[in-house]
């Protein structure tokens, strides 16, 4: 079984992603982290390499192959990634959603060493926004998706109110439903 979970920045898409593995004795990837690894390898920051991308779709690409070819390749993982469902279509789809304030809180209070621009509430929420802005534009390009969409997904669940572990014990009971 492949459990794909995507959802906006900041809706807990890694860390449900996580807790998932670790209860299913899976394998977890992350395509945030690969895009991290990816800016790091090239010295720039996270959003240097969104800007990137937004010219350059060969990075788009590398990230996108990584997951079809785990797809194809792999069984009983779950992924976190904006449009893995897309690339994976035959994985259990989980959408995670939340307000852009929880987002926001969510995102400056991590202080991740790749995120030092996220000086203030304000500043992580125009980030949140472009970035946003950003990928919605590239995935509607470059395969006429929506991500937030959620007629895409099997599951969606409100982050906003609830901690990850309740939001992956959501995700238990479904899966177990599904087998």
């Amino acid at each position: 079984m492949i459990i794909t979970i995507a959802g906006n920045l900041g809706s807990g898409k890694s860390t449900v992603a996580k807790i998932l593995a670790a209860k299913l004795g899976y394998k977890h990837y992350s395509m945030g982290d690969l895009q991290r690894s990816i800016a790091k390898k090239r010295g720039i920051t996270l959003v240097e390499l969104q800007k990137l991308e937004e010219q350059d779709p060969s990075i788009d690409k590398e990230v996108d192959q990584t997951q079809i070819d785990l797809g194809k390749k792999e069984d009983n993982f779950v992924i976190d990634s904006r449009i893995g469902w897309h690339f994976i279509p035959h994985s259990i789809k989980v959408f995670l959603k939340v307000s852009d304030e929880a987002a926001t809180k969510r995102i400056f209070d991590q202080k991740r060493e790749d995120e030092k621009y996220n000086k203030t509430l304000e500043q992580t929420l125009k980030g949140i926004r472009d970035r946003k802005s950003s990928e919605t534009k590239r995935f509607k390009e470059n395969y006429n998706v929506d991500y937030e969409d959620v007629s895409n997904y099997d599951l969606v669940v409100d982050t906003t109110q609830i901690k990850a572990e309740q939001v992956a014990e959501k995700v238990l009971v479904f899966v177990k439903k599904k087998k």
